[in-house]
């Protein structure tokens, strides 16, 4: 989605569990809801289907690691030598001139792939990805992660999720997702068993 926007930017900062991550959460939205991005090197963000020229432009810096979008919010993790007092003013400014320019977040054939994805779920994913809206998703979204749908086995009900941005790597990303997570879907979604996620 294309920031062509004359509204004025504003960007406030938000902390995470993962003290090596930060939220920067813009006044508008950067995906439409359902989708998140998740770039753990420069390469990352070059593939089809997920190509970003901001993420691109974020690698620039040589202490960034990662680099997660979804809905309003970019989530930046840093390398471990790096102190946020040292560079959060620059990546805050650098976004906010980034959005102001209407520079793109995406290519155009990025959010073409992932919204025709979402239009082809059975009856059971749209419900699981309707709990993950409704009821999980905020809640990891503040804490600067973000959790998405992956593959649902009708045959056995393991529903297999995406952890990304500040939770992935994060230690009570697990505990998280059996205490909470898998409770909740079980409850609302007969049809689902367990839980378990990827890239954690």
């Amino acid at each position: 989605m294309n920031s062509t926007l004359s509204r004025p930017v504003s960007i406030f900062t938000e902390g995470s569990p993962n003290p090596n991550s930060m939220k920067f959460v813009v006044s508008f939205d950067l995906v439409p809801s359902g989708l998140s991005f998740d770039y753990a090197t420069p390469g990352d963000a070059l593939v089809d289907g997920k190509a970003s020229p901001l993420a691109v432009a974020l690698f620039g810096f040589d202490f960034v690691r990662r680099v997660f979008i979804s809905g309003n919010f970019v989530t930046v993790t840093k390398d471990d030598e790096t102190e946020w007092d040292d560079v959060l003013f620059e990546v805050k400014l650098f976004l906010k001139d980034y959005f102001s320019e209407q520079k793109p977040v995406f290519a155009q054939r990025t959010m073409d792939a992932n919204t025709t994805k979402l239009d082809m779920d059975s009856e059971t994913v749209q419900k699981i990805k309707a709990v993950l809206d409704q009821y999980i998703r905020p809640a990891v979204e503040s804490d600067g992660g973000a959790i998405s749908f992956h593959t649902f086995d009708e045959a056995t009900g393991v529903v297999k999720v995406l952890l990304q941005g500040s939770c992935s790597g994060c230690p009570s990303s697990t505990l998280t997702l059996k205490a909470g997570i898998e409770n909740l879907l079980t409850r609302l979604v007969p049809e689902v068993k367990t839980v378990e996620a990827e890239g954690v």
